[in-house]
């Protein structure tokens, strides 16, 4: 069962590339500025390069807040299953549908719901009374940077646009070129802070997993742990997902190379700042929200408001229905796993 968990946590973290590159891709694209294959082969060095040098805090904040020492090794196991399961579902759903998700959502809803139908309430580390004493921990800790991530994301993406616009706004056309370069770093910059926040998932479910087994005796995420979700995610961020771009990069306003360098570079803020406190963030949402913010600083008028209003209506959907989706998934994998047993 461990080899099975590492297995699809493999292709959780495809699925969780493969949406996230088409983010952090589409509005250079959309503004032609750079070519796709070229955007592409950045996302995926700087995703690589992420977990491997940015520090474990956001893999400890996500493995701690489920208990799984309380419950057994097959109820323990069809938890940490029934997680990835719901969170692989809704991502290809999302995928089929061309709207960008959140893979963190997915996988922390899913770890709720299963954990609840594992053994209720006492089975989480709500981090309430910690959240009393102004802390954030556990799922507080959680949830508060997947909800707030994408509310700091349109903030920082409106801050920023506001900003290059008054900077830019002397210049001529002139000025297009050093935007152009400068969205090689802006783009490998997001994608740096992509793979540092969200390859640390599959890392948190492969530690989870090892604690689980008595592997070791607290949890950690030891090395090949850490290269083996870094790859996937990285081989999900190649494929890329060409129908979300057409919606993020096309389908909410007209996106030029001044855009595409404030989304770029809010988004990576935004993720630098959530992966420093050890808070999950959803590069998806992110990316989206700064998009949005971008657009709403220069027209409004411009933004296709209700295309924005679909996307975020799935982000409200995220988590209720991949909370539902670990919660039924978690009875059929118990039997199945404990028949195995």
């Amino acid at each position: 069962m461990l080899i099975v968990v590492v297995v699809i946590v493999v292709v959780f973290d495809f699925t969780n590339g493969f949406h996230d590159a088409a983010d952090m891709i589409a509005t250079a694209i959309a503004s032609r500025a750079v070519r796709p294959n070229v955007a592409i082969a950045l996302v995926c060095f700087a995703t690589f390069l992420g977990p491997l040098t940015a520090g474990l805090a956001v893999a400890t904040t996500l493995g701690n807040f489920v208990d799984l020492g309380r419950l057994s090794t097959t109820a323990a196991e069809a938890v940490v299953v029934s997680a990835l399961l719901a969170a692989v579902i809704y991502n290809v759903i999302t995928w089929v549908l061309g709207y960008p998700s959140s893979s963190s959502n997915s996988l922390a809803g899913g770890l709720v719901g299963a954990a609840l139908a594992a053994a209720g309430p006492s089975t989480i580390h709500w981090g309430l009374e910690a959240l009393a004493e102004g802390r954030l921990v556990g799922f507080a800790k959680v949830f508060s940077g997947l909800v707030l991530s994408p509310i700091l994301g349109f903030a920082v993406g409106f801050g920023c646009m506001k900003l290059m616009t008054v900077v830019l706004r002397r210049f001529t056309v002139a000025v297009r070129r050093p935007l152009v370069v400068t969205q090689y770093f802006t783009i490998a910059g997001l994608g740096y802070s992509h793979g540092a926040n969200d390859a640390q998932k599959g890392m948190a479910i492969i530690g989870m997993m090892l604690l689980a087994h008595g592997v070791t005796p607290e949890f950690d995420v030891p090395l090949w742990a850490i290269v083996l979700p870094s790859l996937a995610i990285t081989l999900g961020t190649a494929a890329g997902g060409w129908r979300i771009i057409k919606t993020l990069g096309f389908g909410i306003y007209r996106v030029r190379t001044i855009h595409a360098v404030a989304n770029q570079t809010s988004a990576g803020l935004v993720n630098a700042l959530a992966t420093a406190m050890g808070a999950p963030t959803s590069t998806s949402q992110v990316v989206t929200a700064a998009l949005v913010g971008n657009g709403a600083a220069e027209k409004p008028r411009h933004v296709k408001w209700l295309t924005v209003a679909g996307i975020v209506g799935g982000w409200w959907f995220n988590f209720p229905v991949s909370i539902a989706l670990g919660w039924l998934l978690f009875p059929a994998l118990v039997s199945l796993i404990g028949g195995q047993h």
